[in-house]
């Protein structure tokens, strides 16, 4: 992933990059708007679910400065019971590149962030269209902060591992019986602090040392995939 983000692709390039990977999340949503609108009431049951979204940096002020997200990726499986409470499990991965414009000292990399999570949301549609997925995810991730200079130290990359929890939501709208898209929303808080050493830099950048060790968090806006294993019409 590195050498596709960060590798000869110049800032610009990657600025392009996140702008059409915005349009494509738009271009998606409208399609799915756009369906046909035969679809069945769907009970929802057994599901695999599909989440890709953009992670937008907050709260940390040195994070959500020197760092920007550029993808959210989440993988789960889902049952829903017969009054509506729903639990699911699954992974995740982000990626997070290093805001060259924001940084003490030229850097070149980004943030990987891996993890698995359970899920407890309630699940449920109001019409033969639409319907809507309120919960929470929490789990465990992995962090891996790999930049040139944390290679040019010899410790790349730097690792930290943290909880994580997401209160999210879905905004759902059915293809079919058997398929269904959405508008996903989350906000997610992982328990470790940014610092920019994490980075390789021994600059603070100017950054108050009390905003270090505030959690990092951010929101995640994009859209999902949802098939019904069992399709069931009411």
């Amino acid at each position: 992933m590195d050498e596709f983000i960060s590798g000869d692709l110049t800032i610009f390039e990657k600025s392009a990059f996140r702008m059409n990977m915005k349009k494509c999340i738009l271009s998606v949503l409208i399609i799915c708007t756009l369906s046909s609108g035969n679809a069945q009431m769907i009970t929802p049951k057994s599901t695999f679910n599909v989440e890709l979204g953009l992670p937008n940096t907050l709260a940390n002020k040195p994070f959500s400065s020197m760092i920007q997200g550029l993808l959210n990726v989440g993988m789960y499986y889902q049952y829903a019971f017969d009054n509506s409470l729903a639990i699911g499990g699954g992974v995740r991965y982000s990626f997070f590149e290093v805001n060259q414009f924001k940084v003490p000292e030229p850097i070149d990399g980004g943030v990987h962030s891996t993890g698995a999570f359970l899920k407890v949301s309630r699940e449920k549609f109001h019409s033969d269209r639409f319907g809507t997925d309120m919960g929470v995810k929490f789990g465990y991730t992995m962090n891996f902060f790999s930049t040139d200079l944390n290679k040019s130290l010899g410790q790349n990359p730097q690792t930290a591992n943290a909880t994580y929890i997401e209160p999210c939501i879905g905004l759902v709208l059915s293809a079919d019986e058997f398929t269904s898209y959405r508008l996903h929303i989350g906000y997610a808080i992982q328990g470790y602090g940014f610092r920019p050493d994490r980075l390789g830099t021994q600059m603070d950048g100017g950054y108050d040392p009390n905003q270090f060790g505030k959690p990092t968090q951010y929101l995640v806006v994009g859209f999902g995939f949802t098939y019904y294993f069992k399709g069931k019409t009411q």
